[in-house]
C-alpha cells in the first residue's frame, strides 16, 4: 500500500460507516456527514410514475469521453446525495472537511438536479480525470467497489422521488457510454447499498426500485442491440 493511501485507513476508521460520499439520513450513524446545502421548497415527493424521455444536455466542464486510461473499471456504484440541491464543487469541500478528511471529491461524476447546476449537467470528477480509485462506498482502500468502481452521484434526495427527467437522461447516456467502453456488464451496475456490507439506504429505496429494473433492462437491450 502506498504512502498516500495508507493515510485513509486511519481517516476512515473513525467514521462508524465510511461512505465516501452520501449520507443516509434513513439511519443514524451512516454516511459521511454532509449537511443539507438547500432547505428551500423543492417539486413535492409522491408516488412515482415512469418519466418521459427527455434530450439529455450535453456535459459541460470537460468532456468524460476525452479521458483514456488504463485502470480496470468493473462497476458502476450510483449515488444520491440525500440533499436537495449541490453540486461537485460544494461536495468536493464536505468531502475535504472535518470530520471526513478525503483528498478529493470522492465521486467520479456528479450529476447536478438544477438546484447548485443546470439541471442535468453531468460534472466530471478530478478522480476521473485522473483515473484513480473511488472513495464513494465505504472501505477505501481496500474494498473493490471503490478500487475499480465509477462512482456516480445525482443530486437530490431519492427515498421518495425520483431524479429529475434530465438527470435521469444524462445517467443513461453516461452509463451506455461507460459500461460499453469499460465492458461492464448491466448487473454491474448498483446502487451504493447493493455493495456488500454497506448499510444504507442509498440512493434512496424509489430510486433504487427504478434503477436495478428498468434501468438495467434498457442497458441490456442497448447491449444486445
Amino acid at each position: 500500500m502506498d504512502g498516500r493511501r495508507h493515510a485513509w485507513v486511519g481517516l476512515l476508521a473513525a467514521l462508524t460507516v465510511a461512505a465516501g460520499g452520501c449520507p443516509d439520513t434513513g439511519r443514524s450513524g451512516e454516511g459521511v456527514a454532509m449537511p443539507q446545502l438547500d432547505l428551500s421548497a423543492g417539486p413535492a415527493a409522491g408516488p412515482w410514475t415512469a418519466p418521459r424521455p427527455a434530450p439529455a444536455p450535453a456535459p459541460t466542464g470537460g468532456d468524460w469521453a476525452d479521458v483514456r486510461g488504463s485502470r480496470r473499471w468493473r462497476y458502476i456504484v450510483v449515488h444520491h446525495s440525500a440533499t436537495d440541491s449541490g453540486n461537485a464543487a460544494q461536495f468536493d469541500r464536505i468531502h475535504r472537511a472535518p470530520p471526513n478528511g478525503f483528498d478529493e471529491l470522492g465521486y467520479h461524476f456528479v450529476i447536478d438536479n438544477g438546484r447548485g447546476g443546470p439541471d442535468g449537467r453531468v460534472e466530471v470528477g478530478s478522480r476521473w480525470r485522473k483515473q484513480k480509485w473511488g472513495a464513494h462506498t465505504g472501505g477505501t482502500p481496500n474494498n473493490a467497489y471503490n478500487e475499480h468502481g465509477i462512482g456516480i452521484c445525482l443530486v437530490g434526495d431519492f427515498r421518495d422521488a425520483m431524479p429529475t427527467r434530465r438527470q435521469l437522461a444524462s445517467l443513461r447516456r453516461l452509463v451506455r457510454y461507460l459500461t460499453e467502453r469499460y465492458d461492464i456488464p448491466p448487473d454491474n451496475v448498483i446502487g451504493h447499498c447493493d455493495a456488500p456490507n454497506a448499510a444504507t439506504l442509498c440512493p434512496g429505496q424509489t430510486f433504487h426500485r427504478y434503477l436495478v429494473g428498468d434501468f438495467r433492462d434498457d442497458l441490456r437491450r442497448y447491449a444486445a442491440r
